[in-house]
């Protein structure tokens, strides 16, 4: 947004008080000035005759007085004294440009490297959402997408979910969701940003090679409590800060879903989604499945304690839980039967982080953590008398040293060490007939890297340049990863961004069966082996997994002006390393391994338009081409991936009256590419489905409405309550997000298409109270 503020205050050459012109200024950009009142007191400046950016005339203000201006998040900036700062450990850089603020909704901005931060503190509404849910706000972001509507499954530039980097509080995270995907499992209500990157990320970040998802919790010891309850139709939650003393703070949180307790239309809606294709609902006339019982939560707890002025400790834990259990009953030669079988899911993630200010300009950061993931599954077949226990765990160590160090007010450096040992274990037990196959890898890495971050004194230009070295002792293999993001603003209101990475990746998820424990969570955690061919030990079969290899090149150009974003980026992607398990596939390849790569290539447009801050709409469309090619799969020629979804387009509306915000949103995209069946082979060795060419059909058109209002008000002068509801799917479309073909089990030789619907018309209510 640029001003011609001397013209619209008519002063022309005249000069004017800080006071009036900081007033000005918070008028004109929604923005809220924090400083001492001696720090301006007298201060008078005569404004240049020309159009000013935000950024643009911070800086003239900085040059012209001994004044320093910090960001805090997006709208609120701290004022200080150049002089004070200088004898002080807070340290104060200079501003960089803001691209956007209030990108879409409120707490959504977009910053001059590309990336994009989510302030849940601040969040607005989004149609659909009555909660600030992190990884369903991300899909409304050009580019991104569900292609089951979960966020367990979430395919950024043709990627798979498990190429994604999702840390908390800079622990890497193992699972993602509640529901078996349909909700995030981390609780907005505590966390204080999420700074999300699809390309030219920071040389400090390893494995995501689709994306980084990086989830901060408050970090400061403000000696300010505050709280707050609610509820929706699903969980209630709960969370607290509490200052313990003027160095240490303890904050907490809670969410429980009612699911056991109580069955409302939304938990009706997401059992329908979820467990549609999985063992539990599956059901024949000699057996049933009855008395299911199904609960998640989360509990996340951190500590504070400033040591001194220059040294910080923080200790974190989180425990993200999953449960489901049910019985299969069968009746046999007038005798009831009845075998209980359950799935457990749990994410236990801890650390302790050391933070020391040695000067001003030189900070370190150093941070260990354990990250531990743990899928269970038993699993009775009462008619073939058989039990199958699965087991998928995933052992996740690091020690991180990050170094931040400011040279000049221009450059700044980042540089540090990372040690990471990951292991994975893979258990499958049956008992009829009986067999037992336990496979575990272990890798350990070392990583190195180092960054420059160039911001020009008129804050138009930013470069960030850096590399990071990985060492794979296992392998004996070191990888570079060069980094770069590129951001320049011309003739005011354009801006320029080029983006590129080289990243690599050793953890991934497949799919061996479909059924696999109960058909529910399919997808388990495997580590690469970087063999080239298939292997076998003690009758376990040991199938190659490469180190997944990604590169990424973008190029995109931003116009924004009068609260008018125009917005078009293209960009090409290549991931190497891919194995057909990890891609779930359901066609003639289901159970055929190789290895292979994709490209994608596409371009991401965006129209967004606010209206005094009232009304907020935006029209984002995607056009992208993403290609499988495998050696041994269609004769070696590409072929279209099973997150190819050529068109994509989402148009939303928000509009905000005192307090109360209406928004109403449209999701549209081209169908997955299916693979239809032309006849079965009936060969006395072999009955079998032909299937026509891979990925050679597509689903209908996905077609999505959704709805949401949200009403805050006072309760008294420290708390205020908020009401909100939406509507998913708002026309109860019936959307087709997977189908696949089977061959019953007769003589007919029929084939049956089964078909995954997504969620239908889905309500939700909630109601919150904030301290």
């Amino acid at each position: 947004m640029n001003i011609h503020l001397a013209a619209s205050q008519n002063v022309q050459k005249e000069e004017l008080s800080l006071t009036t012109i900081l007033k000005t200024i918070e008028s004109l950009y929604d923005v809220s000035f924090s400083y001492v009142d001696e720090t301006i007191k007298g201060i008078t400046l005569e404004l240049p005759d020309r159009d000013f950016t935000l950024i643009d005339i911070l800086n003239f203000i900085s040059s012209e007085t001994q004044l320093n201006f910090r960001l805090l998040d997006n709208r609120f900036i701290v004022v200080t004294s150049k002089a004070r700062d200088k004898d002080s450990n807070f340290t104060t850089q200079q501003l960089e440009e803001i691209v956007v603020v209030n990108y879409l909704t409120t707490g959504l901005t977009k910053l001059n490297d590309g990336s994009l931060t989510i302030k849940p503190e601040s969040f607005g509404i989004l149609p659909g959402l009555i909660e600030p849910d992190v990884l369903q706000t991300i899909q409304a972001l050009p580019g991104v997408f569900s292609l089951d509507e979960t966020v367990s499954n979430i395919n950024i530039r043709g990627g798979t979910h498990d190429q994604n980097l999702i840390l908390w509080d800079g622990i890497k995270m193992y699972q993602s969701g509640h529901f078996f995907g349909l909700i995030s499992a981390f609780n907005p209500y505590t966390t204080t940003s999420v700074n999300v990157s699809k390309n030219g990320t920071p040389a400090k970040y390893g494995d995501g090679i689709s994306s980084i998802i990086d989830m901060r919790l408050s970090n400061a010891v403000d000696q300010k409590f505050k709280a707050g309850l609610g509820f929706n139709l699903i969980n209630a939650d709960g969370f607290v800060k509490i200052p313990l003393s003027n160095k240490t703070e303890l904050q907490l949180s809670s969410r429980r879903s009612v699911t056991d307790l109580i069955v409302t239309p939304t938990y009706d809606q997401y059992s329908k989604r979820v467990f549609q294709d999985s063992d539990f609902n599956q059901s024949n006339d000699a057996s049933i499945s009855t008395n299911e019982t199904f609960y998640f939560y989360d509990i996340t707890a951190k500590f504070l304690y400033d040591l001194s002025k220059k040294d910080k400790l923080r200790f974190n834990i989180m425990v993200v839980n999953n449960s489901l259990d049910y019985d299969e009953q069968s009746t046999t030669n007038d005798r009831n039967e009845a075998l209980n079988s359950k799935l457990l899911q749990q994410n236990l993630a801890t650390s302790v982080s050391y933070i020391r200010n040695w000067t001003p300009n030189l900070s370190l950061n150093a941070q260990i953590y354990v990250s531990n993931y743990d899928l269970d599954a038993t699993n009775f077949d009462i008619i073939n008398n058989q039990r199958l226990i699965q087991e998928n765990e995933v052992y996740d160590g690091s020690v991180k040293l990050d170094i931040n160090y400011s040279i000049s007010q221009n450059f700044k450096a980042n540089m540090g060490y990372q040690f990471t040992e990951v292991g994975i274990s893979n258990l499958e037990d049956v008992n009829n007939p009986i067999f037992r196959s336990y496979i575990k890898e272990v890798i350990r890495s070392h990583s190195i890297y180092g960054e420059i971050a160039f911001l020009s004194n008129n804050a138009k230009s930013k470069l960030n340049f850096g590399t990071r070295l990985n060492y794979f002792k296992k392998f004996d293999q070191l990888l570079a990863e060069p980094r770069l993001s590129l951001s320049h603003r011309f003739l005011n209101n354009f801006r320029i961004e080029i983006l590129g990475e080289l990243k690599s990746q050793t953890t991934s998820q497949i799919i061996d069966l479909q059924n696999d424990f109960l058909g529910i969570e399919k997808r388990r955690w495997v580590l690469s082996n970087n063999n080239t061919e298939v292997k076998v030990y003690d009758n376990v079969t040991v199938f190659p997994v490469p180190i997944l290899r990604a590169r990424q090149a973008s190029v995109g150009i931003h116009y924004n002006r009068n609260k008018l974003l125009v917005s078009a980026e293209g960009f090409v992607k290549k991931v190497n390393g891919v194995t057909s398990r990890s891609q779930g596939f359901q066609n003639q390849y289901q159970f055929v391994y190789d290895t292979g790569s994709y490209v994608v290539k596409g371009i991401d447009l965006l129209i967004n338009k606010q209206f005094r801050n009232r009304f907020s709409t935006w029209l984002s469309y995607t056009y992208s081409k993403n290609d499988y090619t495998f050696s041994a799969l269609n004769n070696g020629n590409p072929f279209p991936n099973n997150a190819d979804i050529r068109h994509a387009m989402t148009f939303g509306s928000i509009y905000t009256y005192d307090d109360i915000k209406i928004a109403l949103g449209v999701n549209w995209h081209t169908g997955r590419p299916t693979t239809n069946y032309l006849d079965v082979n009936d060969s006395s060795t072999n009955r079998e489905i032909i299937y026509e060419l891979p990925n050679s059909s597509r689903l209908k058109d996905y077609l999505r409405t959704d709805f949401s209002v949200l009403y805050s008000f006072d309760i008294s002068n420290s708390s205020k309550a908020t009401i909100g509801a939406s509507i998913w799917n708002v026309l109860n479309r019936k959307n087709i997000i997977n189908t696949y073909h089977i061959l019953n089990e007769d003589t007919d030789n029929t084939i049956s298409t089964i078909e995954n619907q997504s969620l239908g018309i889905t309500p939700n209510i909630s109601f919150r109270v904030n301290f």
